[in-house]
């Protein structure tokens, strides 16, 4: 597929989107410093209408990063410090009970929570109850809350970015799998470089500030959205997308070996329709109209990451789900002739 599957007026967002992100990282860089791979993770999930949850030890700028992408973005922000004593009607809202002054009877009024934002940055989300946490799936999913017998719509664009600390884990709740699989990505924020480190220790302990200029409204956001689904994927695409998915599958017909004998269970569908979409998204960001298995390749773990479960015998041994996802990017040819060639994937493709 060719770029001539997109309309000139595309072609000229296509541009625009590509023009927008650069602007965006522009800004960010001037308060953050480094993290490039995690900002444009982010930034492929908005432009995908993604969620994403980020895992990383405390300092390392995760809240702000967060909130000035917000501003940088012109998109309404909400925090939300997740808490043991949490409830649900905290984040959602909740009706209370108000007076009419013009009839003098008394009435249901809806007070919205903090979810009815463009932005919602759910701080560690894991140290507060699955009843709470649950609060978040019909919001992620449906883009709604539902309060009493009321559906309240949330505004467009709407993006979920939790954190969590992958320290303490006393007293703490881990996301059920069927909430994990509601975020597109999972994205480790790791450590700055020497170089990265110096420059922050160098802007934090001055008297320096920056000021963020905002980039994009809602409204382009959500053309921004719309013009993503268009972009084409061939079948190629989508056959290698789909063998990196189905090999993860315990229990299927030719997966390979070691996939037996690390996992508990495999990826499902949503996590192919994660890889393609943010592979259009991410074809956007770097100037292409049409995916390529480059862009498959390189959001592998951060789609797959969370949607997989190593058994017990090989966390002993120290092996991850990135460990496993790494190895079968290595074992799976990205060359259409040789991905249907591989006498290893016909039983995958054939199921």
């Amino acid at each position: 597929m060719t770029q001539d599957n997109l309309t000139h007026d595309d072609l000229s967002a296509a541009r625009a989107l590509a023009d927008a992100a650069s602007a965006v990282k522009t800004q960010l860089g001037r308060i953050i410093v480094g993290q490039e791979s995690v900002i444009e993770e982010l930034l492929i999930a908005l432009f995908s209408k993604g969620h994403c949850l980020l895992e990383g030890v405390p300092g390392l700028a995760k809240t702000l990063m967060i909130s000035t992408l917000a501003r940088t973005l012109s998109l309404d922000f909400s925090r939300v410090q997740f808490t043991p004593d949490l409830m649900p009607s905290d984040i959602t809202g909740t009706e209370i009970i108000q007076e009419n002054r013009d009839t003098g009877t008394r009435e249901f009024r809806f007070l919205k929570g903090p979810l009815f934002a463009n932005i919602v940055l759910a701080d560690e989300i894991n140290r507060t109850p699955p009843k709470t946490q649950a609060a978040l799936l019909e919001a992620m999913q449906e883009r709604q809350v539902t309060v009493g017998r009321i559906r309240h719509r949330l505004d467009n664009p709407f993006f979920v970015l939790a954190t969590q600390n992958p320290l303490e884990q006393e007293g703490t709740y881990p996301l059920p799998e069927a909430q994990q699989d509601r975020f597109m990505f999972k994205v480790f924020v790791r450590y700055p470089g020497f170089q990265d480190e110096m420059e922050i220790a160098r802007r934090t302990t001055g008297t320096s500030s920056e000021e963020i200029t905002p980039v994009l409204d809602a409204a382009q956001i959500l053309q921004l959205q719309d013009l993503v689904r268009k972009v084409p994927a061939s079948d190629h695409v989508l056959r290698y997308a789909l063998a990196v998915v189905r090999q993860t599958r315990v229990g299927e017909a030719g997966i390979p070996n070691h996939i037996k004998e690390s996992l508990a269970w495999g990826a499902g569908p949503r996590a192919v329709q994660n890889l393609v979409l943010g592979g259009k998204a991410r074809a956007l960001l770097h100037g292409r109209t049409h995916v390529q298995t480059e862009d498959i390749k390189a959001l592998a773990l951060p789609v797959l990451r969370h949607r997989l479960q190593v058994n017990f015998a090989a966390a002993s041994d120290g092996t991850t789900t990135d460990t496993v996802v790494a190895r079968l990017l290595a074992e799976t040819p990205e060359k259409e002739s040789d991905l249907l060639r591989d006498e290893r994937l016909k039983p995958i493709f054939a199921a």
